[in-house]
């Protein structure tokens, strides 16, 4: 099953290729990763692709700490609402275990197990994937991330105990050093943090607990990420038609896969692109048209239509009715994007 990632996760990397003389375009071409994914943090894209251009951007531009200067220049704001209602919590205790419940909002094949003793608390990562263990830069920047956001949360002094990473050691291990503030054990039996079981009292003094709480049931509601192949291509296909810019050739790239993947693993689930993406057209065509300002040759443009003739033909077979007459309220009773569908 292919595991998605918001595309937030790629949002500093053109700066950090472009300081190492790769060109972040280029890089991106050649995993086949969507160049749009740059200035749309909230899609969904493989994060087999993304494994792909840290590895490949780290052997083109000979650092070995590529996925750690990533980490180095994000912070909670790359993880969307996750991050929001991690600041709003009231100690980062309460804050690391609400990173760790939602993190699989923002990465679906990302997991934090977090275990305590009296003196010590682990947060151990966990990266789904093909291999036994994920590939390092991918190690790097996800483990790095956590520890700059709990640093984020202390105001910036705060060092962990220890950090292990399962992987041999680096040619430069003071840069780990140095990154982390801390020892650094390399081919341990997992990738971890250590910090004090103190630190978890630690208060946050920006934390608002009324926010928390209206986040906290907001993100709820959207918590269950797709788990089937079918539910991941609705999620692409219903985040890029809302772009404008959907087609199955969009989406193979998105899910680090081929169209012909795509309506072979489709049939197998007794669907088909084509009705997903004319499922989700319904949807977002009501939305589109019960505001009567926007012109019907722009909803044809980001529903994907040649024309608004075209679109107009495709809606009055769909629905029953013309726009104009929908506009209207003049409806046939069965003319709903649900009941269409079924």
């Amino acid at each position: 099953m292919t595991d998605l990632i918001r595309s937030a996760g790629l949002s500093c990397y053109p700066e950090v290729a472009r300081s190492l003389g790769l060109d972040p375009s280029q890089m991106m071409r050649r995993v086949r990763l969507p160049l749009a994914c740059l200035d749309q943090p909230d899609i969904p894209i493989a994060v087999t692709g993304l494994r792909r251009l840290l590895e490949l951007s780290a052997k083109a531009s000979g650092a070995e700490d590529f996925g750690l200067r990533l980490a180095e220049r994000g912070g909670l704001t790359n993880f969307g609402a996750v991050g929001l209602i991690v600041r709003e919590q009231a100690t980062v205790g309460e804050a690391i275990e609400a990173f760790s419940r939602f993190i699989h909002i923002h990465h679906d094949g990302m997991r934090l197990e977090v275990t305590r003793d009296e003196r010590t608390v682990t947060i151990t990562l966990h990266l789904r994937g093909r291999r036994p263990r994920a590939p390092r830069q991918s190690i790097d920047m996800a483990l790095g991330s956590v520890h700059r956001i709990i640093q984020s949360l202390f105001g910036g002094n705060w060092r962990p105990l220890e950090v292990h990473l399962h992987y041999p050691p680096p040619l430069d291990r003071k840069r780990y050093r140095d990154f982390f503030g801390c020892r650094v054990t390399f081919n341990a039996d997992d990738d971890a943090i250590l910090l004090s079981a103190r630190d978890m009292e630690r208060r946050i003094p920006s934390a608002h607990p009324l926010i928390a709480n209206y986040l906290r049931k907001r993100i709820e509601a959207i918590e269950s990420r797709p788990a089937s192949w079918e539910a991941k291509v609705d999620e692409v296909v219903r985040t890029l038609l809302a772009s404008g810019d959907c087609t199955v050739e969009r989406v193979a790239e998105h899910l680090a896969c081929t169209r012909r993947t795509i309506h072979r693993r489709l049939a197998a689930s007794g669907t088909s692109f084509s009705a997903i993406l004319d499922a989700q057209r319904a949807d977002l065509a009501v939305q589109l048209i019960e505001d009567p300002a926007r012109p019907l040759a722009d909803i044809a443009v980001q529903l994907g239509f040649s024309a608004q003739s075209a679109m107009a033909r495709w809606f009055r077979g769909r629905f029953g009715c013309t726009i104009t007459e929908w506009r209207k309220g003049v409806r046939p009773p069965s003319a709903t994007p649900s009941a269409t569908a079924a």
